[in-house]
Parts: C-alpha cells; sequence; structure tokens
C-alpha cells in the first residue's frame, strides 16, 4: 500500500504540490490526471524519492519511506521518453540493475510476459516506439517493485497505438497484482486505464473517485469541465413540481440532481452533451455551429445567452438554423468548489 500523507513541494516562490494526501492500496492502478503544471509529475517525482518534500510523508506498505534514497523504496520507474540505453541490447537493458545468477531467466520471463520473446539481442534503434515502450516497462518490472510509477509512459506514441498499449498495460499490471501511480493528461486515457483517478488542479487534489463516478458526478466545476465536454449555467436551486429538486436557469425550471446544495442556493447547473437530446423537448436553442466528427455532430448553440454544446448522431442541419432540445439528466455543482 502506498499512503501520500500531507506533501508539500515549493520551487522557489511556486508551490507546486499543497497539502497533498491520498493512498492507494494494494493492487489498484490509480490515475493522477490534471493540466500540465498542475503538481502530478512532482508528486510521483516523490514517491520516486527524486525530490525531497518540504513536509509531508511517503509511506510504503505502512513504513515511512520519506527518508529513503531512492534504490531502497522498491519502486519501479517507467518515464515518457523510455530511457533506454542505446549501446545495451534489449536483453541488457532489462538485465540492468539486476543481480545475481538468476537474472538471465527473470529477463527471459519478463520479456515473455511483455510480448517481446526473441528480442533479446536486439538494439533499442532496431524496435519500433511500441516495443521500445514495452522494453522500458520490462526493465521497470524486472526487479519485482513494490510500486509502480508510470509518468505518461504513451504519450510519446500515435493515438492507434496509445490506445492499443493502453488496454495491455491494463491487463498485465492488473494480473500482476501490481500497484500502480499512472501520472497522464489525458482524460481519456486516465478513465480507461485506472480503477480511480485523482483530479489535480494548482499542486491541490480536487476529486479522486472510481472513472465512472468522476464523469457523471463531478463535485467541483473544473471537474466538471475538464473531464469531457460539460454545460455548466448559473442558476438558482428550486422546487421543480411541488417535490422535485431542480434549478432555475433564465427563467426555466429545470429539474435536477442538488446533492448538498439547498433551495436558493446560488449553483452551476451541469450536464454533459451526451445528456441532452436533440430533436424533441421544450427548449429552443440557436445553432451557431454543428461540426461533424464521423460517429456524431457537435452542435454549439445559444440558449438565451448561455453557450451549450449538443452531440447528434443525426444532426444534418447546416449551421444557423434552431435545435429543439430536452435535459434528461443534470446535477448542481456549487460554483465556489
Amino acid at each position: 500500500m502506498l499512503e501520500l500523507v500531507g506533501l508539500w513541494k515549493r520551487f522557489g516562490g511556486v508551490t507546486a504540490v499543497a497539502d497533498f494526501s491520498l493512498t492507494v492500496p494494494q493492487g489498484e492502478l490509480l490515475a493522477l490526471l490534471g493540466p500540465s503544471g498542475c503538481g502530478k509529475t512532482t508528486v510521483l517525482r516523490i514517491v520516486a524519492g527524486l525530490e525531497k518534500p518540504d513536509a509531508g510523508r511517503v509511506l510504503l506498505g505502512g513504513r515511512d519511506a520519506t527518508p529513503w534514497p531512492p534504490e531502497r523504496r522498491g519502486v519501479g520507474l517507467v518515464f515518457q521518453s523510455y530511457a533506454l540505453f542505446p549501446h545495451l541490447s534489449v536483453a541488457g537493458n532489462v538485465a540492468y540493475g539486476l543481480r545475481g545468477a538468476d537474472r538471465r531467466k527473470r529477463v527471459r520471463q519478463i520479456l515473455e510476459l511483455v510480448g517481446l520473446s526473441g528480442y533479446e539481442r536486439r538494439k533499442p534503434h532496431e524496435l519500433s516506439a511500441g516495443q521500445q515502450q514495452r522494453v522500458a516497462l520490462a526493465r521497470a518490472l524486472a526487479p519485482a517493485p513494490e510500486v509502480l510509477l508510470l509518468d505518461e509512459p504513451l504519450s510519446a506514441l500515435d493515438a492507434a497505438l496509445r490506445k492499443e498499449l493502453r488496454g495491455e498495460l491494463r491487463a498485465l499490471l492488473k494480473r500482476l497484482g501490481m500497484t500502480a501511480l499512472y501520472v497522464t493528461h489525458d482524460q481519456e486515457e486516465a478513465l480507461a486505464l485506472a480503477d480511480r483517478v485523482a483530479v489535480m488542479r494548482e499542486g491541490r487534489l480536487e476529486q479522486i473517485a472510481p472513472p465512472a463516478e468522476l464523469y457523471h458526478r463531478p463535485q467541483t466545476p473544473f471537474v466538471a469541465s475538464f473531464l469531457g465536454r460539460a454545460n455548466l449555467w448559473p442558476g438558482r436551486v428550486v422546487s421543480v413540481d411541488g417535490d422535485r429538486a431542480g434549478v432555475e436557469v433564465a427563467g426555466e425550471r429545470i429539474p435536477a440532481e442538488r446533492g448538498e446544495a439547498r433551495e436558493g442556493d446560488e449553483v452551476l447547473l451541469f450536464f454533459r452533451p451526451e445528456w441532452a437530446k436533440i430533436g424533441e423537448g421544450p427548449f429552443t436553442a440557436e445553432v451557431e455551429s454543428a461540426e461533424y466528427l464521423g460517429d456524431r455532430w457537435e452542435v454549439r448553440a445559444r440558449f438565451r445567452g448561455l453557450p451549450l454544446v449538443l452531440i447528434s448522431g443525426k444532426w444534418a442541419s447546416l449551421p444557423g438554423g434552431q435545435a429543439i432540445f430536452s435535459i434528461e439528466r443534470a446535477q448542481a455543482i456549487h460554483p465556489a468548489l
């Protein structure tokens, strides 16, 4: 188990990590997700022992590892740049850092595990980008680390290969029962790979939850807008048809989950574009543009001056018309969060 307790890290006058705490149970794959500069790589480097926190603790298996050097922590590292030794063969790269008479056996086992049996004698420049990344993963796994740390390991690959390898990577880590911390800025990658996703913003933990919960029930406007597409309209919590909760927006009372919000609270009405249905319903929006994306149209419009994004699989009209729509699901989010 990996535990981070109250981590702080400053670089000069810049606070990179602020009062950051989370727990990664044994066998869990946790993704750290956030925009560039939010502090996610700094957190990973603190866990690895490559950076010393100004305050807080790193616990590995219940032991305080904060003062330990990297080589004592029992963690494996996979970098975005692969960081392979160009003069060493595949086997040499994987064996680097291994000790003992069974090194060759361990190298063969790990290469078979990552699908590179038969590549032992090749040099890194003789491999594709995907194969190089597999070598980097094999090297990190070879010493049997307690925790695997991955810093945007797929970001240098093209989209199709990235999608293929992320599925393989998740299956492999789950088969090994590996505890892993995975840093990425790619929302789709985080949702597809992780058991839970921790969203960071300006050095702080914004929300942590399983992917589906994070997407469908974000707790803050930042999480709602950063993770996927979101419509966020200012409004006020009211009752709809007597008992049902809702939000009053631009003179309309729209049913919505209100969570912790109370009647009369100023909130943001949140709904995903796919939670609205084009072609039926009580609302009319003025269409500004419609972008064809192959499997769907993404429609940008205005509803009583408020920006609106809708998704339709059947949209065929040219921009400049009107769209009738309904909102099938929505929730209230406090704007100050």
